[in-house]
């Protein structure tokens, strides 16, 4: 077997951000053949992500970015095995690249979108080849979102400070002073704080999926049932409207004051910039 330089292993770590060891290996199966080295590590961690296939991915990042101009942002979250690997460097690399990909999509959600999603000439599902076959993990895209204001208006994103858990929403405004305005900017990202504590199930009630209402509005009605009908049709209506209050975001109670709801808490703070403000759409994501 022919000796391998060290250089060639070095610039086969570079390309492959694996160990030095695996890629001296795969160089020396390869026959110094570096893009056949390069095709072993992949193959390596397909390997890897096949045998572990049925793992649970209960650990991760929830990682995000916007465009220069504010107009485009990402959220979406990178899962893995064990908080060991999610707080590997390599990782974190990946979760932040997964963020770059992100921009780059031409689609606005959809986890396959993503993967298959190409930055000089790599797809992120070889990026997450390459991760697994280094930590030996197996590890996903859990979710991905992006989105691109076509109006007036801001998107404003909260990723909580250990990155399991974030929040991205996008806010229409009046006109272009209000959508720029320092009270809009703030309140929007106190609303994005909100969500991620508060897990909303949908903006308003005609988001909540119909079954949900049944099931909740069963459960009320039971809690009643040896009540006469038109005392629990009241009970059951009154329990409704708390529910939709506690679940609905824009009928919330503002996290920083309960005294307001979300949408008397945005439209105060687009009063003062001088015009209105209304939520379009947020997601929530979280690991674990």
């Amino acid at each position: 077997m022919a000796e391998i330089p060290a250089a060639l292993v070095v610039k086969l770590r570079k390309m492959s951000s694996q160990g030095m060891m695996d890629c001296k290996k795969a160089l020396e199966e390869a026959n110094g053949d570096i893009d056949a080295a390069m095709a072993i590590l992949r193959k390596k961690g397909l390997a890897t992500l096949a045998k572990r296939a049925e793992r649970e991915t209960t650990q991760g990042l929830v990682v995000s970015k916007a465009s220069p101009d504010g107009k485009t942002a990402v959220l979406a979250s990178l899962c893995c095995e064990t908080d060991f690997v999610a707080n590997s460097d390599d990782f974190k690399g990946a979760a932040d690249k997964l963020a770059d990909y992100g921009l780059v999509c031409a689609k606005n959600d959809g986890v396959e979108n993503v993967l298959g999603t190409a930055v000089s000439g790599k797809k992120f599902s070889d990026v997450i080849t390459e991760l697994v076959s280094k930590t030996g993990e197996k590890t996903e895209v859990g979710d991905y979102a992006k989105f691109q204001l076509d109006g007036d208006g801001l998107i404003s994103v909260y990723v909580h400070f250990n990155k399991k858990v974030g929040t991205m929403l996008e806010i229409a405004a009046s006109d272009p002073k209000v959508a720029s305005s320092e009270e809009l900017k703030r309140i929007g990202a106190d609303i994005a704080m909100h969500i991620t504590a508060t897990k909303p199930l949908a903006l308003d009630k005609s988001g909540i999926d119909p079954k949900v209402i049944e099931q909740e509005k069963s459960i009320y009605a039971d809690q009643v049932k040896n009540k006469p009908a038109n005392i629990v049709e009241k009970i059951v209506e009154g329990k409704m409207n708390k529910f939709f209050e506690d679940n609905c975001l824009l009928d919330q109670k503002f996290v920083k004051d309960d005294s307001k709801t979300v949408t008397q808490v945005l439209e105060d703070a687009a009063r003062s910039a001088g015009g209105k403000a209304t939520i379009k759409r947020f997601v929530r994501f979280d690991v674990g």
